[in-house]
């Protein structure tokens, strides 16, 4: 099912993509949180409102449907101490330029916030507002138990009029995979939520702190937020200024229309962050981290666990691109800053009349017969073939795309791409002996330069580049490598007819992918 985010921003477009995954139910025994270290007492359910707060982020962020745009967005959040700690959503502060709050509803005074610590896999930051002798939350302590009575409070699509609503929890705890955020607990509960309410409290009758709202579905009538248990866990961490399980972009998965999962999204980038250091723009897609493909559930999961697994202070290989240029690039977070994959950029005089297709304009994933490889090739090369082969190394899956797959088998004229792969041939032979047979073979037809190291994250090799080929000006690359848990051999072959066909080389070698 989709899930219609609570992410209102008035003012700007609300993203409607992705899939809820909702894995592994149970209830959990939870043990609530030591009592607020403040003099004063928390609000009870008749002041919920006073320590509510609205928040609206000014900047300029990027959506995939709409580009980018500057504008003003609001969302929901509240106060968990005296002294102006408050608690919101990732997704509702971070890469923002300005934060204006305004407290219980009052638009006649403004306060000034900061971003102290944020996590966009948990969507949750911690602010710290101007002043002090605020009204704040308490949280509830306990079990919290399906069937209890529950209150989502906040200022839905905007506007400063506050509104609670009213439900009970359906399911206590329970996994929530969503485009914007990977948890281990929410709760899910049917006081409705409302684009706005993102950030807000959900809180029992008490006025006790439940847990943070996140996202809503009117259709299904269902609600989550994120448990109390999961922000009481990283509160202290944000409190003190240091992200959790974030690399300092306000991301979301995104699919394409058959529902292939293409990335992660990256709206806005919180100054001063790994991915910020990384040169990370808003609108990048980021495909790839430490060799995982993003996304292709429609959710933040496996971002999420390559977090979890090397922690956001490793150093992190990242594979993005960047639709604005046309252009993938590679770097790494915490290392070496984000360059452009130009394997073959220019060179060689190609007739403009060549037998080509522009690789500048539309591109579309292609895969083999059995799924294993995927690849991204010119809209034009339309001349697909993803039957497997058997030779001395073994048996490999294999995938060729041309505009003419004749032409691009039998002569020189036509461009195109052959990748195969292989688990036998991995034990049979190297990358280095692969790439010694293309060249006995290409050496006769084309110029060579020499052979240079391949590392994307997930295949080491050699790839080696020739120009002029068969005599009308081709240009070819012919690559081999072997995946870093030595499970598959790879190879990769492309030739280019004309200066706009180039492209084609680096988006190839970008985003070609084996899943065995």
């Amino acid at each position: 099912m989709t899930i219609n985010e609570s992410r209102g921003r008035s003012g700007r477009p609300v993203l409607r993509i992705g899939a809820l995954a909702l894995i592994g139910a149970g209830l959990t025994a939870c043990t609530g949180p030591a009592a607020t270290s403040d003099s004063a007492a928390p609000v009870d359910f008749e002041g919920v409102q006073s320590a509510t707060i609205q928040i609206e982020a000014l900047g300029t962020f990027v959506s995939p449907e709409h580009g980018g745009y500057e504008a003003a967005g609001r969302g929901s959040g509240f106060l968990v101490s005296s002294d102006g700690i408050a608690v919101t959503n990732n997704h509702v502060v971070v890469g923002a330029g300005t934060l204006d709050v305004w407290l219980g509803g009052d638009t006649s005074k403004t306060y000034n916030a900061k971003v102290l610590g944020s996590s966009e896999c948990l969507d949750l930051a911690v602010i710290q507002l101007t002043g002090d002798d605020f009204p704040f939350f308490g949280w509830r302590e306990g079990e919290i138990k399906t069937a209890t009575d529950v209150y989502a409070a906040g200022f839905p699509l905007g506007d400063p009029t506050f509104t609670m609503t009213r439900g009970i929890v359906s399911k206590a705890s329970t996994v929530g995979e969503t485009p914007w955020a990977s948890l281990d607990s929410v709760i899910e509960h049917d006081a409705r939520i409302r684009g706005g309410n993102s950030g807000g409290p959900l809180v029992d009758q008490k006025g006790r702190l439940v847990g943070v709202n996140y996202a809503g579905n009117d259709t299904h009538d269902m609600n989550l937020a994120i448990h109390r248990d999961e922000v009481t866990g990283v509160l202290d961490d944000l409190q003190a200024g240091k992200s959790v399980l974030s690399l300092g972009v306000n991301a979301q998965a995104i699919s394409d229309e058959d529902g292939q999962g293409l990335g992660v999204w990256v709206s806005s980038v919180q100054s001063g962050s790994p991915a910020d250091d990384a040169g990370v723009e808003p609108g990048d897609l980021i495909t790839k981290l430490q060799g995982v493909t993003l996304g292709q559930d429609g959710t933040l999961a496996d971002y999420c666990d390559v977090l979890r697994t090397h922690g956001q202070e490793a150093t992190l290989d990242v594979d993005v691109y960047r639709p604005a240029e046309g252009i993938y690039y590679r770097g790494q977070f915490n290392g070496d800053v984000l360059e452009p994959v130009e394997v073959l950029s220019s060179g060689g005089d190609r007739p403009e009349d060549a037998d080509s297709a522009v690789a500048a304009g539309e591109f579309v994933a292609i895969s083999d017969d059995s799924g294993t490889i995927e690849v991204e090739v010119p809209a034009a090369w339309a001349d697909v073939d993803g039957a497997g082969y058997t030779n001395d190394d073994g048996t490999w899956v294999s995938v060729i795309a041309s505009p003419d797959m004749a032409g691009f088998e039998e002569g020189w004229n036509t461009p195109g791409v052959w990748i195969a792969a292989s688990t036998d041939a991995a034990a049979r032979v190297s990358p280095d002996v692969l790439l010694q047979r293309a060249d006995e073979f290409l050496g006769q037809n084309c110029t060579p330069d020499d052979a240079a190291a391949f590392e994307d994250g997930v295949h080491t090799g050699s790839y080696a580049v020739y120009e002029e080929c068969g005599g009308v000006g081709a240009a070819y690359i012919f690559l081999a490598a072997t995946a870093n848990d030595g499970s598959y051999t790879i190879t990769v072959a492309v030739q280019a007819n004309s200066e706009a066909d180039l492209a084609a080389i680096d988006r190839v070698i970008g985003s070609f992918v084996a899943r065995f």
